[in-house]
């Protein structure tokens, strides 16, 4: 059962959804871009989280800062990394000991760049990262990166730029395309689901 949740990232109160597991792995979602309308009621990261929560993990939710009630306003990426740290560690102090990280677009940007800049994490996944859209060149050795998503149809984290990028980021992750779906997953959340239940299935 989610239920509402707060904490504080560089002095702003964050809001987001909690869900508690029946493990000590726990993951934090992240969603799309704060200027575009993302948040986390987003369908895609919706789904991401059901997916976890019905594997056991207990699951973290939040919207960036300046989006719905979580204070403060956008910080070019910067500012949201900020978040995503603090996002983590609120899972960490309430006994999570596993802590996996999932973006959704702009969501799996951010959380790329707080990884590359030394915050540890146990697994992470990309979902459409949007290298079409920002500039993912700079994102090097994400060891903890073990599987990006995005569909056939996405013009905004095209399969084609994604496999010329992702050997720089982790070679050893794996690579799945859905086919038939663009960057918004509308009528392919089922399939994203699937995706990531038979990849942590694989992962117990």
């Amino acid at each position: 059962m989610e239920k509402a949740a707060t904490f504080i990232s560089s002095g702003l109160e964050i809001e987001g959804r909690l869900t508690e597991g029946d493990s000590q792995i726990g993951v934090v979602v992240t969603h799309p871009h704060p200027l575009y309308g993302g948040n986390m009621h987003n369908n895609v990261v919706t789904a991401v989280s059901r997916t976890y929560q019905n594997a056991g993990f207990t699951t973290l939710r939040f919207n960036f800062r300046g989006v719905g009630g979580s204070q403060g306003s956008y910080g070019d990426g910067v500012g949201e990394q900020e978040d995503v740290r603090a996002a983590v560690a609120c899972l960490a102090e309430n006994g999570i000991d596993q802590i996996h990280l999932t973006g959704y677009s702009f969501g799996a940007w951010v959380n790329a760049l707080a990884v590359s800049g030394g915050l540890p994490v146990d697994n992470m996944i990309m979902v459409s990262p949007p290298v079409a859209f920002i500039d993912f060149k700079s994102i090097a050795n994400l060891g903890s990166l073990k599987l990006i998503v995005t569909g056939s149809r996405d013009d905004i984290a095209p399969a084609g730029m994604v496999a010329t990028l992702y050997p720089n980021w982790n070679p050893a992750a794996e690579f799945e395309v859905i086919h038939g779906a663009d960057h918004f997953y509308g009528g392919y959340t089922d399939q994203l689901e699937t995706v990531l239940m038979n990849f942590l299935a694989g992962q117990q």
